[in-house]
């Protein structure tokens, strides 16, 4: 299982999930989302965002969750390891206590991977900042969530 929101999907993500692939026989992209709060892009068109990123990827699959905990979707799907790409040690510090306390509910383990130098310092937060002020997000995700992203933050 790789978790998260992808609001929007980053290279940084697609190295991880590609990465996940090799390691794991399936894997289920987890688009997870708070239906509290509005993202710039819907749960589902996230999920068309990642699919697109990641083309035909064998084993891979995308599914949306909302509203529950993450030991609660990977119960349903059957997964029984959470990969979380890193990175940095401020990533790590966010992430290790959400792992001991999925291994503390239900025995979960979590894998981190160490994400791909050239991007650490991407984030769909980030990217999110720089396009809403009409910066080029390009090499920082794929070229469709760029024009989509651009489209979408510099209306007036």
């Amino acid at each position: 299982m790789c978790p998260g929101s992808y609001d929007p999907v980053t290279l940084g993500h697609v190295d991880a999930i590609r990465r996940a692939s090799t390691l794991f026989d399936e894997v289920v992209v987890a688009v997870l989302h708070n239906p509290a709060k509005q993202g710039v892009f819907t749960p589902d068109e996230r999920r068309a965002l990642i699919e697109d990123a990641l083309g035909d990827l064998p084993g891979v699959s995308v599914e949306v969750f909302g509203g529950r905990l993450l030991v609660d979707v990977c119960r349903e799907v059957g997964a029984d390891v959470v990969v979380k790409g890193l990175r940095s040690d401020t990533d790590f510090a966010y992430e290790l206590p959400m792992a001991l306390m999925n291994r503390h509910l239900t025995g979960l383990e979590t894998v981190f991977l160490p994400g791909e130098p050239g991007l650490a310092h991407v984030s769909s937060s980030l990217v999110k900042e720089v396009a809403r002020y009409g910066g080029d997000v390009s090499g920082l995700v794929t070229d469709r969530v760029r024009d989509e992203l651009t489209a979408r933050l510099t209306r007036s």
